[in-house]
């Protein structure tokens, strides 16, 4: 069990953060690019979901859920706000939505919102940020070398 990459999106799709961790194979695109696709699918699938769901999502519920592809499985979380939280990771990792609202909780608002040096409207660049984030992910019981 591995994470590959973690990420987050603001409401209008602009990229905020973005960190790799265990990625067995380079992109073959370049970042902007990778960004603008993933943000597109994950759209693309709340869209689905909300247009196909039998209940009203205007009710307050926010998307949380997985993908998974028979490479990967692709986490995401959205807060009440709009912000995004996507993690990938391989196949076989469960659902991570508590650890997405864990890194929202623990993470962004207390490294991101609260810190007055973080502009909220433009990517993350706090190292301290980084940190406490590589920290917490690091940590997870499903966050393991890959085999070589």
């Amino acid at each position: 069990m591995t994470i590959y990459s973690f990420h987050i999106f603001d409401r209008t799709g602009r990229s905020l953060f973005q960190k790799e961790w265990l990625r067995p194979k380079p992109s073959t695109m370049d970042k902007e690019q990778e960004k603008k696709l993933l943000f597109g699918m994950v759209h693309s699938i709340k869209s689905f979901v909300d247009k196909m769901s039998p209940v009203d999502g205007k009710d307050g519920f926010k998307f949380a859920g997985s993908y998974t592809t028979s490479k990967y499985k692709l986490h995401f979380y959205e807060t009440p706000t709009g912000l995004q939280l996507i993690m990938m990771t391989d196949t076989i990792v469960g659902l991570v939505t508590d650890t997405l609202k864990k890194i929202y909780a623990s993470v962004y608002v207390k490294y991101g919102v609260r810190n007055p040096l973080v502009d909220l409207t433009s990517p993350i660049e706090s190292n301290l940020f980084a940190t406490k984030l590589d920290e917490l992910v690091t940590n997870l019981p499903f966050y393991l070398p890959l085999a070589t």
